[in-house]
């Protein structure tokens, strides 16, 4: 067949291909890397023209234009699955967070979001076979392009070509329109050096791996220093089943650590629905056999995270209360993120034999030269719950590591004031007593490291 002519039968500016978006249509961008960005600055030169085009996304990495060119969000409004990099500068003025659990991504924009009128993805530039590759991210990209009625691919020279896994590609044959882009750089995001915290907090974590772990690894400077630990262990034989491939792998990786060869499924595979990191990493994952790109359905689903036994789940949050809630993903109103795949992980790693899940915070913050507790008697007013009290595994502080599975509430006082900052343990002590979750037999076990 001769896929070159298929190919440019549907070949079109990014200035014509703005122009099929009507008033009041739903635009949904690809993920992250893959979220278009030259349809979109030609989208916004068309703002006297349109009234109400909502566009959905999810992290954002690339300049927002059409959000730049109408702040007061009256020709263009953003929905974000995840708020991140560029959408933080409009949240909460013309960008609005969709509440999710991320491994029901596709299953909602399949079945619950309003139909998308055009779907845009940034992908890999057309191979011999007619295929296009998602490149940095098998999230969703399916999902969204079955549910609209435009399909249109921005090809960029530089994203990398990663295999799969399922719905990574898409056929000339099943788009409807082409753009080639500018062949802007990958979005890149740097890993920043742990703090002294972070890495007590990662050592008591590291203490708890045994070879033949399968690990996922969230957002943070913890998760992150657990990575820079793996790859100067002696551990061995290391498996990799992710929602996010960061720098962190590639280190594991370089060191030996990492071989999949335990792993009850997609053995020998390192298992990721997108990535986010250096240029380098983008090389490592280009045309890589080694990894298997999967929609986030699959890589997220807690029945499939249970199937891998001896899983080890380490991500962070904002704060926690005495009841072992969770929040991740605001402080108070103020939003910050998003669920993400924190949730699906908490619940799918306790459920796999062996399994671990391990939620991370510095006990303490400062705010304006005023140093306050993460563990708090309640959620501050207004804090989204990102891991209710019934799914919380362990949580760990640099005071060390409190399980919440099995304990009643007086048990999770006593856990989580054990593991807050000393100075303020007698206060967190007295709130419990008012709560009626602390029992006069109670024990506070000093400043090292408790585990329960």
């Amino acid at each position: 067949m001769d896929w070159l002519s298929e190919y440019k039968k549907r070949l079109i500016s990014a200035d014509e291909a703005a122009k099929l978006v009507k008033s009041g249509d739903w635009v949904e961008y690809g993920f992250g890397i893959n979220c278009a960005r030259d349809f979109d600055e030609a989208l916004a030169k068309r703002k006297d023209e349109l009234t109400d085009v909502k566009i959905r996304c999810d992290i954002g990495c690339y300049q927002h234009f059409t959000a730049e060119a109408d702040p007061e969000g009256n020709h263009f409004i953003w929905n974000s699955w995840h708020v991140s990099g560029q959408d933080k500068k409009f949240i909460g003025k013309n960008l609005y967070y969709i509440p999710m659990k991320f491994h029901e991504n596709p299953m909602m924009t399949r079945k619950d979001c309003a139909p998308d009128d055009v779907s845009v993805i940034q992908v890999t530039p057309m191979d011999k076979h007619g295929y296009f590759n998602f490149g940095g991210s098998s999230v969703n990209g399916w999902a969204a392009m079955e549910t609209a009625k435009i399909r249109i691919l921005e090809v960029n020279n530089n994203m990398p070509r990663c295999l799969g896994g399922n719905q990574e590609n898409v056929h000339v044959t099943q788009v409807d329109y082409i753009i080639e882009s500018k062949n802007e750089p990958i979005a890149t995001i740097g890993s920043s050096e742990p703090s002294d915290v972070e890495v007590k907090i990662a050592e008591y974590i590291i203490e708890r791996l045994f070879d033949g772990n399968c690990i996922q690894l969230g957002i943070g400077g913890t998760p992150n220093a657990v990575g820079k630990m793996v790859a100067a262990s002696d551990l061995k034989d290391l498996g990799v089943h992710t929602e996010m491939y960061v720098d962190a792998y590639l280190e594991m990786f370089k060191a030996g650590k990492i071989t999949g060869a335990c792993k009850n499924i997609d053995r020998y595979k390192q298992v990721y629905s997108f990535a986010m990191g250096s240029q380098e990493l983008y090389d490592y994952i280009d045309d890589n056999a080694g990894l298997a790109s999967y929609s986030v359905d699959y890589t997220n689903s807690p029945v499939v995270i249970a199937q891998i036994d001896n899983f080890v789940s380490i991500n962070a949050c904002i704060e926690v209360d005495l009841f072992g809630q969770v929040c991740a993903e605001t402080v108070g109103t103020r939003h910050i993120s998003g669920t993400g795949g924190q949730l699906d992980f908490v619940e799918g790693a306790y459920k796999s034999k062996g399994g671990q899940s391990f939620i991370c915070l510095p006990s303490t913050i400062e705010i304006k030269g005023q140093v306050t507790s993460r563990i708090k008697p309640v959620l501050s007013p207004g804090a989204i719950v990102t891991d209710p009290r019934t799914a919380t595994h362990m949580l760990v502080t640099e005071y060390g590591i409190a399980n919440m599975k099995g304990k009643s509430t007086w048990e999770r006082a006593e856990a989580l004031v054990n593991i807050a900052h000393p100075k303020f343990r007698d206060q967190l002590i007295k709130e419990a007593e008012t709560m009626n979750i602390w029992r006069k037999s109670n024990k506070l076990e000093g400043t090292g490291a408790i585990n329960f």
